[in-house]
């Protein structure tokens, strides 16, 4: 008995860089794109280990979560870290990269989040990049949640390694990922006598056995559902027209935030500014004395496949987020959320407006 998802025809090295070409063309870049069969971590920490090394010194922006991670990552690969940490509920500006660069002249690689789905807001790239050329620094960009839901160009942001995933609003799997590699990124790696080698973490393997071979034979046995499945999102995208699923990604955030103005409660939007506010996700902040975590529960019991959760760690204590990305940004999934949001407010003896919520997001989403 045949199964479609287990007998599977190989996947020839000609249909991998296929893929891969498509994937360039979403991100409108000539730099070479290396397809990473694994989660975006995989390529996030081979970009960082491949370039950085004692002598780097790192500009890491810190917006939320991930860049804590990448410090570590730099640290550990013996590059002197200069942390620019800004509070979770804003963006950082290029202005603060501008300062950091005057206070630290010997800056030569820095790092960035793109869009933070896990604390809500996202960052100016094209603005920051412009800063990060004039001084000459290798540019490294973690989009793995802005990639489809809004504009992600490294060429045109001078954009020296960007990673993306295909499981936020790309609407597929984690399983795969992807980064795009200048020629500039190519030779730090080269001259980097730490970058991996013979690893899962190699980009440079690929770079010699893939790339400069012509893409002719791939490194090993390909993730076939997962090749199938980016491929398969790449195509969505392409037909729904990627300007149509980043406006649909940005009507969800805005419908999101009125209407939990609107909802009341005591909740808020947890980034103050809605221009600094990422289209993937919605952080909303819960009111004094209501743990979001409790509040995420209660909501999730009318209906668990919302894709509400509480903040990570000792955001736990006061922040929700709704993760409207890929099939979630639609505005049936945005009402079912502060619907539910609103329910589980009421059980807490909190008086909010159901009506006035549901009508504060059609009105957006119009």
């Amino acid at each position: 008995m045949t199964h479609p998802f287990l007998d599977l025809a190989p996947l020839s090295a000609a249909r991998f860089a296929s893929i891969e070409d498509r994937v360039a063309r979403l991100l409108d870049t000539r730099q070479d794109v290396v397809i990473m069969q694994g989660e975006a971590l995989l390529p996030l920490e081979g970009a960082i280990r491949g370039t950085a090394g004692p002598g780097t010194t790192a500009l890491n922006v810190i917006t939320g979560p991930y860049g804590q991670t990448f410090g570590d990552w730099l640290r550990d690969c013996g590059a002197t870290v200069i942390d620019l940490a800004v509070p979770f509920h804003t963006a950082v500006t290029a202005a603060q990269i501008r300062e950091a660069f005057a206070e630290h002249p010997g800056i030569d690689f820095v790092s960035l989040v793109h869009a933070e789905a896990a604390t809500g807001n996202t960052n100016p790239v094209a603005e920051i990049g412009e800063v990060v050329r004039e001084h000459g620094a290798l540019f490294y960009l973690d989009a793995v949640a802005s990639i489809g839901a809004e504009p992600v160009l490294p060429d045109a942001w001078g954009v020296d390694l960007c990673v993306i995933g295909a499981q936020k609003a790309m609407g597929g799997p984690a399983g795969v990922s992807a980064v795009s590699v200048s020629e500039r990124a190519w030779a730090r790696m080269a001259a980097n006598p730490r970058a991996p080698r013979r690893s899962y973490l190699s980009l440079l393997d690929w770079k010699e056995r893939w790339v400069d071979g012509g893409r002719k034979a791939l490194l090993h046995a390909p993730a076939q559902l997962e090749m199938l499945a980016l491929e398969a999102c790449v195509e969505r995208i392409e037909a729904e027209r990627p300007e149509t699923v980043m406006a649909r990604h940005a009507s969800a955030a805005a419908a999101t935030r009125a209407g939990a103005v609107a909802l009341g409660g005591g909740l808020e939007p947890y980034v103050r500014d809605a221009a600094e506010a990422a289209p993937v996700a919605t952080t909303l902040r819960t009111p004094s004395g209501v743990a979001a975590s409790e509040l995420v529960a209660r909501a999730l019991a009318s209906d668990p496949a919302l894709p509400l959760a509480a903040g990570g760690g000792a955001l736990a204590k006061e922040m929700i987020r709704v993760n409207h990305y890929g099939g979630d940004a639609t505005v049936g999934v945005v009402q079912g959320c502060l619907a539910a949001l609103g329910a589980a407010l009421a059980e807490k003896g909190l008086d909010v407006d159901l009506e006035g919520a549901r009508r504060a997001v059609e009105g957006v989403w119009r």
